[in-house]
């Protein structure tokens, strides 16, 4: 069984609303492809990045794929690996190496005939998610049905939103937001914040110290990802617990974060930090520190992976990707009641409606 050439596809999908988070806004999201076929059969893997990942892909990944043996992941992500030393590791190339990644996967899993959670090995059935999206630029009333679906609706019992507007210059708003965010979800239900990196490190404490009268158990971000110093000052600081890590791009970045202190719970996201090779190795390395690890966006992508990691907390069931991977697949997940179940259909259980989004297609 050896690999044909990766076949790449690149959408843009407009966003429903206007989307901002405390340092950054945006009006649609891109998605990268990559299917990798062997005999008949075909895997398929995605990030979400600039169109530029695809290039990435074509041009320096596929030549080395073609050829190789379908089920042998570890020596193709090596080699993909090895071949990106001089273009730089983090970024474009990440992104392109976990597409790949992750189509080989699926591929692998679907050549065996099993679905990817079983060929990993299951640690559990059911995955818990939590709602996130609640961005900086919803009104009132737009929060608050977001908010009320998730909660109510779906009964999923732990959501989050945006905070740290305008890179932390609105802090009245950013907890007038959560007063209201907590008042829809009631008192029962786990309150989540994510600041991405929007504020200093003194004035998330101060943030942080009030989010901690109104139940929030979660402060994503409320510094820099790169001031590892400021997000243990933070985490020392604080009773929530302290999260990040969806910036990372490779396992050394992981093994800085958590020789660090810096975080509670570390994320990782199997799009950029490497696919399921890289995100399954720094699961174990935040195991072996006593380490709880949670999966960033793209939840289709962690499903089966959560499954299998025995430290794994939750999978955020992000808005934007959540909403593409709907449109873009057969077999989504259902979230109803706070999990989903990755256990059926064969690979990640996913298959590409390509005529049904023929109209996103850019490259």
């Amino acid at each position: 069984m050896k690999l044909h050439r990766p076949v790449v596809s690149v959408y843009t999908v407009p966003t429903d609303a206007p989307e901002a988070d405390g340092t950054l806004a945006w009006s649609s999201t891109t998605m990268v492809i990559a299917e990798v076929s062997a005999d008949e059969t075909t895997g398929t893997g995605w990030t979400y990045g600039p169109p530029a990942v695809g290039e990435f892909v074509r041009d320096q990944l596929a030549p080395l794929l073609e050829g190789r043996s379908a089920l042998d992941i570890p020596a193709a992500h090596d080699a993909m690996c090895r071949a990106v030393r001089n273009a730089g590791r983090p970024g474009i190339a990440a992104c392109a190496i976990s597409a790949v990644d992750i189509a080989l996967w699926d591929l692998k899993a679907r050549l065996l005939g099993l679905p990817l959670a079983r060929l990993l090995g299951v640690c559990r059935e059911r995955v818990p998610v939590y709602g996130s999206g609640g961005f900086t630029t919803y009104h009132d009333t737009h929060l608050a049905a977001q908010l009320n679906g998730w909660v109510h609706g779906q009964h999923i019992p732990r959501v989050k939103i945006k905070i740290g507007e305008g890179w932390g210059r609105e802090v009245s708003r950013d907890l007038a937001r959560v007063r209201a965010a907590r008042h829809v979800i009631g008192p029962e239900a786990e309150l989540y914040v994510d600041a991405n990196g929007a504020y200093t490190r003194k004035q998330a404490v101060r943030v942080g110290r009030a989010l901690a009268e109104l139940g929030v158990g979660w402060f994503e971000e409320p510094v820099s990802s790169d001031d590892l110093t400021g997000l243990r000052l933070v985490r020392d600081a604080l009773v929530c617990d302290v999260a990040a890590g969806e910036y990372g791009y490779d396992l050394p970045y992981f093994a800085r974060m958590i020789s660090a202190g810096a975080v509670d719970c570390l994320q990782a996201d199997a799009t950029r930090c490497g696919g399921l090779t890289e995100f399954l190795r720094a699961a174990a390395l935040a195991q072996a520190h006593g380490l709880e690890i949670s999966a960033h966006c793209a939840p289709h992508v962690h499903a089966a992976a959560a499954a299998s990691v025995p430290n794994f907390r939750h999978l955020e069931w992000f808005h934007d990707h959540v909403r593409i991977e709907d449109m873009f697949f057969d077999g989504a997940l259902d979230p109803t009641g706070g999990t989903v179940g990755p256990l059926t259909g064969l690979g990640h259980g996913l298959t590409l409606r390509t005529d049904d989004v023929e109209e996103y297609q850019v490259a």
